[in-house]
């Protein structure tokens, strides 16, 4: 497992939406890819050679009959950063449910000075 690390190019919500879609295939079609998210051509495009320039992502062109059609996959460095930020995020939600739960009989002092120094 990646260690918990905040990836700011996979945490835009389009694009951590394409990772998600993408890490438990190896490929998908573009139309695929667009129906689910629901994002225009142009603006799934915009996203994907974001992801691509930063070597998360590998685009390539397949010919089906007499259409081109584009081929998108995580890179094991995009498989890697988005699973990376997904433990991160985990790891702030537990900190988060944590935090909000009553605290115990002993601990309210604790939390309370934990809160008060930033």
């Amino acid at each position: 497992m990646p260690k918990p690390l905040f990836d700011q190019l996979v945490h835009e919500p389009s694009r951590l939406q394409i990772c998600g879609l993408l890490a438990p295939v190896i490929e998908a079609r573009f139309a695929t890819v667009r129906d689910a998210t629901g994002l225009t051509d142009s603006a799934l495009s915009k996203h994907l050679k974001a992801l691509e320039a930063a070597g998360y992502l590998q685009v390539r062109k397949e010919r089906a009959g007499s259409r081109s059609v584009t081929i998108i996959g995580l890179t094991e460095m995009g498989r890697h950063a988005f699973c990376g930020h997904m433990a991160a995020l985990q790891r702030l939600a537990g900190v988060a449910s944590v935090r909000g739960r009553a605290p115990a009989a002993g601990s309210r002092r604790r939390l309370l000075l934990e809160r008060s120094h930033p």
